[in-house]
């Protein structure tokens, strides 16, 4: 049987190890640590982790965050890890992230089978290597620039973001759900992961990073207006967020 702990300050580098062996599908528990450390008072990005140990060494670790999210990485000792994350943090569930067996299988230990849910899909990811990034003409010849949003963008943002949510994320559109639009847009600003594609100082496009790391990053939050769709402003806005980030990294 294995052990289990709550991981605490000084178990970073047993866990980014054993998240390494994972990379693709560990992105938000390795980005979430690294952006906040591993203590859990409920601030944003802040969780509570419990690993599995066999030997001293952590085979499998759950996390349940801030806003109520159950993340795994579990290829063994599933059961054990997210019972005993769900008891120790006492937080409500929102919602269940990990490697898509692992999902369903959470879902049934939690009794969660066969309730009603928002959103439940697989998501297929998908990889590139930045060496092999195409630019798109309008972004090389300059017609369109990809930059860091400017402080008076952030309210015409928080709409775009509330908008994704609904079209993608099947929200309703309330007002709590700007509300939430605005946190998520202010922490993305003050951590430099999204970008506006503009033309002509008109806002046409936005991207966001739903994770960052120094090896690696993924997209998400990607919207262009409806009226502004099929002019290729989107390929043009990830295609300057992964440049921004690649100058800014070792991607």
């Amino acid at each position: 049987m294995p052990t289990l702990r709550t991981l605490q300050p000084g178990d970073e580098v047993s866990l980014e190890s054993f998240l390494l062996q994972h990379t693709d599908t560990s992105m938000f528990l390795r980005s979430n640590w690294r952006a906040v450390g591993l203590l859990d008072q409920g601030a944003r990005f802040q969780g509570t982790y419990i690993a599995a140990y066999i030997d001293e060494t952590i085979v499998a670790v759950a996390a349940h965050f801030w806003n109520g999210m159950i993340v795994i990485q579990a290829p063994v000792h599933l059961p054990e890890v997210v019972q005993a994350v769900v008891a120790q943090s006492g937080r409500a569930i929102s919602g269940i992230s990990g490697p898509a067996a692992q999902v369903e299988a959470t879902k049934s230990i939690l009794g969660f089978s066969n309730g009603p849910t928002q959103l439940d899909e697989a998501e297929i990811l998908f990889s590139l290597g930045l060496r092999d990034l195409q630019i798109p003409e309008a972004l090389a010849s300059a017609r369109v620039q990809c930059r860091l949003p400017h402080p008076e963008e952030l309210e015409l943002l928080t709409e775009w973001c509330a908008a994704f949510s609904v079209e993608t994320l099947g929200q309703r559109d309330i007002p709590s759900s700007t509300t939430a639009s605005r946190l998520v847009i202010e922490a993305r600003q003050s951590m430099t992961m999204h970008w506006v594609l503009v033309e002509e100082d008109t806002p046409v496009a936005y991207s966001a990073f739903n994770a960052s790391l120094p090896d690696i990053v993924q997209i998400g939050g990607v919207w262009t207006p409806p009226a502004l769709r099929g002019k290729g402003y989107a390929k043009s806005v990830v295609a300057g967020s992964l440049l921004d980030a690649r100058s800014r990294s070792h991607l």
